[in-house]
């Protein structure tokens, strides 16, 4: 299953790039990250059996381990493509929430892209550590 970062604006080459990469590049599966202007732009097109994982703020607060159970989920039924978007500042339309297939915050706080864009990266590598029963859960 690819492992698909679609957020909103530009990273750039900074410390939070080297942070998703660090993470991303841990993972075996293949992984991929599309940056898209603030508004507009073409959202890629999802592979033919695909999840979307919406990052919002009036998403559901889940653990670490309901993040994985949704990867291992969707993984065991056959999805080629987890997908996890990142909206722009002011988030996500109706639309975009009805169509997903989970929406989640990480908590109340508001949180920069840049570093939400890392947290979701550290969050796919927990994941599938902890699908894989790797250590790096328990240490982290």
């Amino acid at each position: 299953m690819m492992l698909h970062i679609i957020a909103r604006g530009r990273i750039g080459q900074g410390p939070e790039s080297a942070l998703v990469d660090r993470y991303l590049t841990r993972i075996p599966w293949p992984t991929k990250v599309t940056e898209l202007p603030d508004t507009g732009g073409k959202m890629p097109t999802p592979a033919d059996r695909s999840a979307t994982l919406l990052l919002d703020e009036r998403g559901r607060d889940i653990s670490s381990m309901g993040w994985a159970q949704a990867m291992g989920r969707w993984r065991d039924d056959g999805i080629r493509e987890m997908r996890v978007l990142i909206g722009a500042a002011d988030g996500f339309s109706d639309t975009d929430r009805a169509q997903a297939d989970l929406i989640v915050r990480f908590g109340q706080m508001t949180w920069p892209h840049l570093m939400v864009r890392a947290m979701a990266a550290e969050q796919l590598w927990r994941g599938y550590s902890i699908l894989i029963n790797h250590p790096y859960h328990r240490e982290g």
